[in-house]
């Protein structure tokens, strides 16, 4: 890469962090790698809004889910020692886990098609959130009161922090040392990634760290977060670091890693499944991509490789409202501006009849679309980007989702497995169903649920194993479609919900579907 060309994209990224580069703001940091050099590495905001300490090249951040592809990493080299197998059963190297009348796989829980129902979402449910004091048995014991999965092993893709807490578990049981020190043995130490360590408490002191902050009004807040964090989401790392991860996947000094962790694992029926292990594996702009972000309180990760351009993109943010995803593939942008075999971003479609509410009556899903065009799913918006063939994609990483333009009141919406399922529009005014007052309890949340008027409807207050919560507005939707609003630490998400109706036409349950956990049933307490 000629020196001016590295000078544009310098000045190029110090545009992109222009916004965050000003007293008083925390921000982010953007690296580049291309052909085995860090040719690119720019930073701007605070990494302390208190100490008034700037971001710089040594800053180190919580990367979140970043950390999943290590997790990944450690059970391989596990398997090619022969010390287990990724076929094995998850219960021969974990017997306590609750007998789920089906066979799950280590390889399943890497490729997110285990089935099992999010760990940090039914601890939401049960009324803690994530900056609610909490403790790695509390996490085990919310997966051990399940009796039930959001699929059939194999058969679905379902985003599942349970099944890297259970990969890191496993990696312990089997290696025998905590899983930090495994990973700083096998993985950092070889690879000269020494500000990169696994954090499981998060009261422990970590030199260089930034602090996490979410916006508030005109200001900032300290993020909050009071789990602990396992192989799902422990790591601490900079760019520096990343980086040098990044070139095993060319030279190899780990050797095997690079294409096992790329290798697919097909859902039941034959669709491709776009996530790895713990990468994605999917293409923009005419280019296969391998990536991973990451979200924790007040800190997001974009790890973005283009390996056929012998290119990666890495964006870290202590700020809760920078889309590192959108930063980090708007510096790719640049990078491949000029050169051959990219292809244009297709012309974005009029979204006519698109925007607002729309319900599936089966299930009492929901999804509502803005101008942008953006949708929003349980609370949280993304920005949908054309695919080419008249539809919208939606840009949030590893969440399969497309949608048709609608057919007069109706669309189809298309997901994992190659998923289809139709949306009516939600009408414009509906009742809540009656009958909802009273107390309820779902044996695998451990938690009862008291609806009861609140404010001119009825909300929900929450008394669960670990905390309380709530009140929790309720929503009509349509019908016995339902939604329940629950404000939390990273977003003001919310659940669909169906009521379910006995032989004498009363309500005699409710099911509640979330992003990550579905098939939740509440009964009379």
């Amino acid at each position: 890469m000629a020196a001016l060309d590295e000078l544009a994209l310098r000045r190029q990224a110090r545009r992109l962090l222009a916004p965050w580069d000003r007293p008083g703001s925390p921000g982010a940091t953007l690296g580049l790698v291309r052909e085995g050099a860090l040719v690119l590495h720019e930073s701007a905001g605070l990494a302390s809004l208190e100490l008034g300490v700037p971001i710089g090249p040594e800053t180190r951040f919580r990367v979140a889910s970043v950390s999943k592809q290590f997790t990944c990493a450690a059970i391989l080299l596990l398997a090619a020692e022969g010390r287990l197998s990724v076929g094995d059963s998850i219960h021969d190297h974990l017997p306590e886990l609750p007998d789920l009348g089906t066979r799950i796989t280590i390889d399943q829980l890497m490729h997110n098609v285990s089935g099992l129902r999010d760990m940090l979402e039914l601890m939401r449910l049960g009324g803690a959130d994530l900056s609610h004091p909490c403790r790695t048995e509390d996490l085990l014991a919310a997966i051990g009161r399940q009796r039930g999965l959001n699929f059939a092993p194999g058969t679905r893709f379902r985003y599942s922090n349970t099944g890297f807490l259970l990969l890191g578990r496993i990696v312990e049981q089997v290696g025998g040392e905590p899983f930090g020190e495994f990973l700083a043995r096998r993985i950092f130490t070889p690879l000269g990634m020494t500000r990169t360590r696994h954090t499981p408490s998060i009261a422990e002191v970590v030199p260089g760290l930034a602090t996490g902050y979410l916006p508030q009004g005109e200001g900032f807040l300290r993020a909050q977060h009071g789990f602990p964090l396992g192989g799902e989401g422990g790591l601490v790392s900079c760019v520096e670091d990343l980086a040098l991860w990044d070139r095993n996947f060319t030279i190899g000094r780990i050797p095997g890693l690079a294409e096992a962790l790329v290798a697919p694992l097909p859902f039941a029926n034959g669709q491709p499944n776009l996530y790895a292990r713990g990468l994605e594996v999917t293409s923009y702009r005419g280019l296969r991509t391998v990536d991973h972000g990451g979200l924790w309180p007040g800190y997001k990760t974009c790890f973005l490789r283009v390996p056929e351009r012998e290119m990666t993109v890495i964006a870290i943010a202590n700020h809760g409202g920078i889309d590192t995803h959108a930063l980090a593939h708007r510096l790719l942008d640049a990078a491949l501006e000029g050169t051959p075999g990219v292809h244009p971003v297709p012309p974005m479609p009029r979204p006519d009849g698109l925007i607002g509410r729309w319900v599936a009556p089966e299930s009492g899903t929901t999804v509502e679309f803005a101008e942008g065009p953006t949708a929003t799913q349980h609370g949280v918006p993304f920005p949908l980007a054309p695919t080419g063939d008249g539809r919208l994609a939606a840009m949030r990483g590893v969440f399969p989702f497309t949608v048709s333009l609608p057919e007069g009141d109706s669309l189809t919406l298309e997901t994992d497995a190659g998923t289809l399922t139709r949306f009516h529009r939600a009408p414009a005014e509906a009742s809540l169903p009656e009958g909802l007052a009273g107390t309820w309890h779902c044996e695998e949340l451990g938690a009862t649920w008291t609806i009861a008027p609140e404010e001119g409807g009825l909300a929900v207050q929450v008394r669960g194993p670990v905390a309380s919560a709530g009140p929790w507005p309720l929503q009509a939707i349509a019908g016995d479609a339902f939604r329940i609003r629950t404000p939390g630490t990273l977003f003001q998400g919310w659940v669909d919900a169906l009521a379910e109706r006995g032989a004498d036409g009363r309500i005699a349950a409710f099911t509640v579907n979330g992003a990550r956990a579905s098939g939740l049933r509440f009964l009379p307490a």
